[in-house]
């Protein structure tokens, strides 16, 4: 028997080399994360590299970091089969070691990203200077995968993440890894605290309440970390008052012309007896979204044009030929968008024989963000882009300067991820053409973009 010894996954690659070059069977290997007092492991070096799979080396890198204590045994089991068994042995989904391998790729996956949704700084001072320290503590060995994600989203900051095996420190030029520390070590609440509550109170809402989708998005193993979740509870006991509240001040918004519970066909039909405010009874017809219903992105645009208007289909003028032709250029297909707009009915002021567009006000995109909230609910796309500022405003609530956000991805509960660039009538309306070709290709680049995380995230769920 041979104890071989790894502790991460560039010493468990050295060591598998040797065991390889050699053909020792798994059988013959005891793999260890401590060195142990008998049965020393193989003392040469072996640097030729062995052929291996690229999909299992990227895999290995990712499930070395789980804390299953067979997961060396596991990938060098994996390993020795594709050398001596079936080279496209990663290919078998129903292969008992290829299922393990991927159930701890899928856990690390999930680890990695719950610490991004769940970490919560608080503000210290020290000697005059700000710093920023969490503490986090990952089921698994996690808290240095998350360093590139924190350093350019909290680039501007001093940052300190604290947990029980490592520490991770940002001083705004370099990152510094320093040792696990207590969690008494971890500041006590600040001023901030407050605000995540008070923000967290006003946006919950008491409609949408479900106790176990809560729990399986929020682990109650969480709780502890995060300052809002102090509020749960209290909230929860007000949902059936603050329901009623709700339903006894609603007053004719495009809430009440919703059904309940139904599928997109239903709202499709459902919209043309929208009167939440005059733009449906002034428009030709409403024009709701199109496209799969479960498509992984979707495309919100401001509002219906003249030709929209008369068709009932979104984006069929010519600015939907304009996004057309950026949807070719950044390599999405069209057939595989839901494309739909922030209002639904053309705004517009009529010069004689002509109706000439007019932007949409604050009122009439908070009266139609009901309808596009409602079709999202229903698609769960894993990506919105905003086409125009008039698309962000509904979307994420606020107003928005396109060129100081575009090239961004946000969080967002509609999906995992939303994306602001132009919408193609920007082009149209260009002052020159050096101008028209810089929006053109911005918004080409801001769609390829939003193709290429959804292709970063289908790989890790291959």
């Amino acid at each position: 028997m041979i104890c071989a010894v790894a502790h991460d996954y560039n010493s468990w690659r050295d060591r598998a080399r040797i065991l390889l070059h050699r053909n020792v069977s798994p059988d013959e290997v005891l793999w260890s994360s401590a060195p142990l007092l008998f049965e020393a492991e193989p003392a040469d070096t072996l640097t030729q590299p062995i052929p291996l799979p690229r999909l299992f080396v990227i895999t290995a890198e990712t499930v070395a970091r789980h804390r299953d204590p067979m997961r060396w045994h596991l990938l060098y089991r994996i390993a020795w089969r594709l050398l001596n068994e079936n080279h496209d042995l990663m290919a078998i989904e129903t292969d008992d070691d290829i299922r393990e391998l991927a159930k701890m790729r899928k856990a690390v996956d999930h680890d990695i990203y719950q610490m991004r949704a769940f970490i919560r700084f608080r503000r210290v001072m020290t000697d005059g200077t700000e710093r920023f320290v969490a503490w986090y503590e990952p089921d698994h060995d996690t808290l240095d995968a998350n360093a590139k994600f924190f350093t350019d989203r909290f680039g501007g900051m001093r940052w300190t993440i604290l947990g029980s095996q490592l520490s991770l420190s940002w001083d705004l030029h370099a990152l510094h890894r320093g040792p696990g520390v207590p969690r008494s070590h971890a500041p006590a609440e600040d001023e901030l605290e407050g605000v995540f509550r008070a923000y967290y109170s006003a946006t919950y809402n008491p409609a949408r309440l479900n106790i176990c989708a809560m729990k399986a998005q929020l682990p109650v193993r969480r709780w502890k970390d995060l300052p809002e979740a102090q509020a749960i509870a209290g909230l929860v006991r007000q949902s059936r008052e603050r329901v009623s509240a709700m339903v006894s001040a609603q007053s004719g918004g495009a809430s009440t012309f919703i059904p309940r519970d139904a599928i997109l066909p239903v709202l499709r039909k459902s919209v043309g007896a929208c009167r939440a405010c005059e733009l449906c009874s002034l428009a030709t017809q409403p024009v709701f979204g199109e496209g799969p219903p479960d498509a992984r992105i979707v495309l919100v645009g401001e509002q219906p044009g003249e030709e929209e208007d008369y068709s009932g289909r979104p984006f069929v003028g010519p600015a939907g030929q304009i996004l057309d032709l950026a949807l070719q250029e950044a390599g999405l297909d069209r057939e595989q968008c839901y494309l739909t707009n922030a209002v639904k009915a053309f705004r517009f002021e009529e010069r004689g024989k002509r109706r000439i567009h007019q932007t949409p006000r604050g009122v009439h995109i908070a009266t139609c963000r009901p309808w596009l909230e409602a079709e999202m609910s229903l698609i769960r796309p894993e990506m919105i882009v905003c086409l125009g500022s008039t698309a962000a405003q509904s979307v994420t609530g606020r107003s928005v300067v396109i060129r100081e956000v575009r090239g961004q991805f946000f969080p967002h509960p509609w999906a995992d991820a939303i994306a602001i660039t132009y919408h193609p009538s920007a082009i149209l309306r260009a002052p020159n053409e050096s101008v028209q070709r810089q929006t053109k290709a911005a918004l080409i680049d801001d769609l390829t973009a939003a193709k290429n995380r959804l292709a970063a995230a289908a790989a890790l769920e291959v």
